[in-house]
């Protein structure tokens, strides 16, 4: 019986984005991204379905374009990032579903709490880039409550409305590099 080599990716941070989407005063929505994380894909089978993925993004890294909700978010009243720098995932399964369509299962850890949480994904296909390198592209969607991880903080308005929703949609665009 072979065995196949352990392929490994690396996301490419200069390709990729991750963002978060939150309701404010649940009337419009307001996005946030992580401008620094990491993260890497081992697998042996060509269409992933034995990846082992594990992300990490810096919480310091957080940004909305305003400056004073950034402040606010990295704080205590929020994700605390002098206690807890790092919001980390690792996968449990990746499930082929279709062509190009997979299911990430895993646990992320947000604060102290670590959930299990599901996303759905959906797969662009490989390219070579101008340098040779193999690159693997990955749209990624799913949502989490931000107050099962201990992210309680409630504003409410002066006519008792909400100043932020629970639920977070996250959307991330990856693209993961072969390393060498």
């Amino acid at each position: 019986m072979s065995t196949q080599a352990i392929s490994k990716w690396s996301i490419d941070p200069m390709h990729s984005e991750i963002h978060f989407k939150v309701k404010h005063l649940m009337i419009n929505t307001v996005t946030g991204s992580f401008k620094k994380f990491e993260g890497l894909l081992e697998g042996s089978k060509e269409d992933f379905t034995d990846a082992k993925i594990s992300f990490t993004a810096d919480i310091n890294s957080i940004n909305t374009g305003v400056e004073y909700r950034d402040t606010h978010l990295k704080g205590a009243e929020f994700f605390n990032a002098e206690k807890y720098p790092q919001l980390k995932f690792e996968s449990t399964s990746f499930e082929k579903i279709g062509d190009t369509i997979y299911l990430l299962k895993g646990n992320i850890t947000i604060l102290e709490t670590t959930l299990p949480i599901q996303l759905d994904v959906e797969y662009g296909g490989k390219a070579t880039d101008f340098y040779g390198n193999t690159k693997s592209g990955f749209e990624i969607s799913g949502k989490l409550k931000r107050k099962d991880f201990g992210l309680t903080w409630d504003g409410i308005t002066e006519t008792g409305g909400i100043a932020l929703g629970d639920e977070v949609k996250l959307v991330l665009n990856v693209q993961l590099q072969l390393l060498k």
